[in-house]
């Protein structure tokens, strides 16, 4: 019998299964923090030269007041006042006594500290890029070591890390510092989202893998609500990033509590361990391992005698075009998505109450993924990605006077791609085969977090052409739901072991509803002499 047969036998999403999600869950919120913390710790206030006539002494209403009557923000924010009023406006003078900032919505960003404005303000949302630059690098350094050295290990690994580089932020003397540690903590993010993610997916069998991939997704949408709560008490960045940051010290029990993927124990040849957690498995579900599987040295074919790499992902036809097109559609949803998400604060609404209903409809959003995914992964994804990518083109048509116009068609916006990256984490998982798996989803990553390097440069073309990011956001969604239906069909069907399993896909018979695991092992049987040997192999008894 196959792995998931196996698991099916010890109870596919029991009382073993949902205590794991629980632990999977909790960094999820931390997740969350790391990742959308830059909107509060890195906004820019209202300021102006610090040797500029008016006066920010008094309420902050005089400051916004004056500034609107005497000159535009712009001028007033680069060049010094009086020198601008004198000449008539035919000569700037930069500001050369530094800036003084508002202060009625933060006491501090990393933008007050180090004076990130003006001929420095693309220095912001470079840092904003390189900290997505190490998700890019995290993506394929862990997604590679999980293969190597196991799920669980690297999972552990990016939690301990990501605690410490976290909090050292909150101490950085200087930008340059800064922007290092940040990158370091990108790295490490990606190393829980995708060990985490495909730690519980192993663990799951083919029935609830979608109810089970996106159940971690609430605790990112948790995440992300509370960050707008706690960015609204502490409006100190030092003191915000420490507070976000802390918490992963609480999470050092993770090393008794996480099991290791019994399917990677398998795929590597290390019988004996992976049975004995499937035992485990089996007495808390309330299961009984099957005798056969107890005394036979199941295996996943040729998984521990040859190693594979990214290559192994474009080296067949049909595995080299799904390939491809999944990576285009990561690329997508995390430019989108932050894109999106990180241009909050250009909308002209609260930040704090836009941040959390951003954050909360992405619970309606990973709701209806598990009500339609059961049907389509493909039209689901395909649909999702369409819905996204709509909305953008439609915010071109409303006048930047209406922001709650704009805001509202920004979340429909916000609502498709939320659901669409659901979506792509359960796709993507199910059609890289096991021995390629954790390699695929941690490449997908890197191509993914490539858009999220680019998404705080293309926001930075708001200042010059409000339309360009929207055509951007709008037209590359829709290109990748066109793309997505090339992929196949995955509701249903069982995890493919091996690259044969993936190239061969379409030669499968269709899954039997009642059944899967057993109309796949049929299928199998009949049209795979490797797939033969594979049941030889692993039910001789």
């Amino acid at each position: 019998m196959n792995f998931d047969q196996i698991l099916s036998e010890v109870g596919g999403f029991g009382k073993y299964q949902k205590i794991l999600y629980i632990w999977i869950c909790l960094p999820q919120i931390l997740l969350a923090f790391h990742m959308m913390v830059s909107i509060f710790t890195g906004s820019t206030p209202p300021h102006h030269c610090r040797d500029s006539s008016i006066s920010v002494a008094g309420n902050q209403s005089h400051f916004l007041g004056t500034l609107s009557l005497n000159f535009s923000l712009s001028d007033s924010s680069c060049f010094s006042s009086d020198d601008l009023l004198e000449s008539n406006r035919t000569e700037r003078v930069p500001c050369s006594q530094g800036w003084v900032y508002s202060k009625e919505t933060f006491q501090s960003t990393t933008v007050t500290e180090w004076d990130l404005v003006c001929n420095k303000a693309g220095l912001n949302s470079l840092g904003s890029s390189i900290y997505m630059f190490g998700l890019l690098v995290g993506s394929v350094l862990f997604g590679a070591m999980a293969d190597r050295y196991g799920r669980r290990f690297i999972l552990l690994l990016s939690i301990a890390l990501q605690t410490g580089f976290g909090v050292a932020v909150a101490f950085a003397p200087n930008f340059s510092v800064y922007v290092i540690l940040r990158f370091l903590v990108g790295t490490t993010v990606s190393g829980v989202i995708i060990n985490a993610f495909v730690l519980g997916t192993e663990w799951t069998c083919t029935k609830r893998r979608m109810l089970a991939g996106i159940f971690t997704d609430y605790a990112f949408g948790l995440g992300y609500m509370l960050l707008a709560g706690i960015a609204y008490l502490i409006r100190d960045w030092r003191k915000l990033q420490l507070a976000i940051s802390a918490p992963g010290f609480l999470l050092i029990f993770y090393i008794w509590v996480l099991p290791q993927s019994a399917r990677w124990l398998l795929a590597n040849d290390r019988m004996e361990e992976a049975i004995a957690l499937l035992r485990k498995a089996a007495l808390v579900n309330g299961r009984v391992l099957p005798p056969a599987v107890q005394v036979e040295k199941c295996q996943i074919l040729d998984g521990g005698k040859r190693s594979y790499s990214a290559m192994d992902l474009v080296r067949t036809p049909q595995m080299r075009k799904r390939t491809i097109i999944l990576f285009y559609i990561w690329f997508v949803n995390v430019l989108v998505y932050y894109g999106l998400s990180l241009g909050v604060s250009k909308l002209g609404t609260d930040l704090y109450l836009t941040q959390f209903v951003f954050g909360l409809i992405e619970i309606p959003a990973r709701s209806l993924v598990l009500l339609v995914l059961p049907f389509s992964r493909r039209l689901s994804q395909s649909g999702f990605l369409a819905v996204g990518g709509l909305a953008c083109l439609l915010m071109l048509a409303v006048p930047a006077d209406y922001p709650n116009v704009l805001t509202g068609l920004a979340m429909v916006g916000k609502f498709g791609i939320t659901a669409s990256f659901a979506v792509i984490y359960v796709y993507t998982a199910e059609i890289f085969p096991t021995v390629l798996r954790q390699t695929g989803i941690g490449v997908s990553c890197m191509f993914a977090r490539i858009g999220g390097v680019l998404a705080p440069v293309i926001n930075m073309l708001h200042d010059h052409s409000l339309t360009t990011p929207l055509v951007i956001f709008g037209i590359s969604p829709l290109l990748g739901a066109v793309l997505g239906l090339a992929l196949p069909e995955t509701a249903d069907r069982p995890l493919p072991d091996t690259v044969e399993d993936a190239e061969n896909w379409d030669m499968r018979s269709p899954p039997n509803k009642d059944n899967p695991e057993m109309s796949e092992d049929t299928s199998q049987s009949a049209n795979s002499k490797e797939q033969q040997e594979l049941r030889r192999l692993a039910s001789q008894a």
